[in-house]
């Protein structure tokens, strides 16, 4: 081997180490984004299977180049992991350990018996397909970041080709059993192509981070913390510069006697009864549905392709799922119920604040009449 070889494979154990630290400190920084730390494992071991592989091309034992064959697989394996658990949040040690295995056996029987070149050919196929799988993970999630995702697959893609083209060298010279580390282009490119990988990977993952950080605040803004629903700010962002028109309707919810509830089992019965009924809010929804929670004890739902039957059929639903619901508290279970506005957009459209204002004075309707129903507004 050139001494330009071993200065790439410096290059490659020096940029995974900096990547891996990187990774483990971002990790550290929250210790949230699990993801991270599957990461930083799978290219910290990929360093040490360069730091192996540089002995490989030396004196290519058979106990070197199994071990150098280990460490690659382990490596690849846990950043597929990561990528998975990116995609999903769900552990991926089942899935590592399958690829890991799956990868080892198609690859390293081989080295006994004298046919290093079939392993390496097998070893080049399954890292891209692991490379491959994993930038297809990324592509799968790429709505939540579309820029610095793009980015990472491409670059997966990327290394991944330099891997097939390593194979196919060694098959098209029927390079079978060579003794000693394969030696040609595709080597160096794929080198150059690790190098290349690393270092955008590096930069991507750093800006990936950033936007789930900026992501996640911009949630918890949006968000009301007791019940997971959207809160006053996050819907007011949503319709409150629009014209409504007779397609979208306005549900407003809100629960009967909860100074009651409060003053006779304690705020945690209270948050108890606001998140059962969020439950309930959700369950009844269903998808495409905004549902906000604006604060005390309110609730508004807003449909839009809003039927006035159907519209009137939800809301009772929900009046009636959350009354035949036993709430447990600190002092016993607890029915309560909740009455409800509704109100529709007009032909000629109206503003978002007279929509609410409207299912407001249906839902006083209600309350005036002996709470635990549904009116319509005027």
């Amino acid at each position: 081997m050139t001494p330009d070889y071993n200065t790439l494979l410096l290059a490659i154990g020096l940029s995974g180490f900096c990547l891996s630290a990187t990774l483990f400190a971002s990790w550290m920084s929250a210790r949230v984004e699990r993801f991270l730390l599957s990461w930083a494992i799978g290219i910290g071991i990929i360093v040490a299977a360069v730091a192996v592989y540089s002995l490989y091309v030396e004196n290519a034992g058979i106990g070197i180049t199994c071990l150098a064959f280990v460490l690659q697989f382990g490596g690849f394996s846990f950043i597929y992991g990561a990528a998975y658990r990116f995609r999903t949040s769900r552990r991926g040690r089942w899935r590592i350990a399958a690829v890991f295995l799956a990868s080892s056996a198609v690859s390293i029987p081989w080295i006994p018996f004298g046919l290093d070149g079939v392993a390496l050919i097998a070893l080049n196929l399954v890292i891209a397909a692991t490379l491959v799988a994993t930038a297809w993970e990324y592509w799968l999630g790429r709505a939540e970041a579309p820029l610095p995702l793009t980015g990472i697959v491409a670059l997966y893609v990327l290394v991944a080709t330099s891997f097939l083209l390593c194979a196919g060298v060694l098959l098209e010279e029927r390079q079978w059993s060579i003794g000693h580390a394969p030696d040609n282009w595709a080597e160096n490119l794929n080198l150059i192509a690790a190098i290349l990988g690393i270092t955008g990977i590096g930069a991507m993952s750093l800006a990936l981070n950033q936007w789930r950080i900026a992501g996640a605040h911009q949630r918890t803004a949006m968000t009301d913390a007791l019940t997971g629903l959207l809160n006053r700010r996050a819907l007011f962002d949503r319709y409150g510069e629009e014209t409504v028109f007779a397609h979208r309707a306005a549900i407003a919810f809100d629960l009967d006697n909860f100074k009651a509830v409060n003053d006779q089992y304690g705020h945690a019965a209270g948050d108890a009864v606001l998140k059962c009924f969020a439950e309930v809010l959700v369950e009844a929804c269903g998808t495409g549905v905004c549902i906000a929670r604006l604060g005390g004890e309110e609730f508004v739902v807003v449909m839009d392709r809003a039927v006035p039957d159907r519209v009137a059929r939800v809301a009772e639903r929900i009046r009636a799922d959350f009354a035949a619901r036993l709430i447990p508290t600190g002092k016993g279970s607890i029915n309560c119920t909740v009455s409800a506005g509704i109100a529709f957009g007009s032909d000629i459209g109206l503003s978002f604040d007279a929509l609410l204002s409207n299912a407001d004075k249906a839902l006083y309707t209600s309350k005036h009449n002996g709470r635990n129903r549904v009116s319509l507004a005027a």
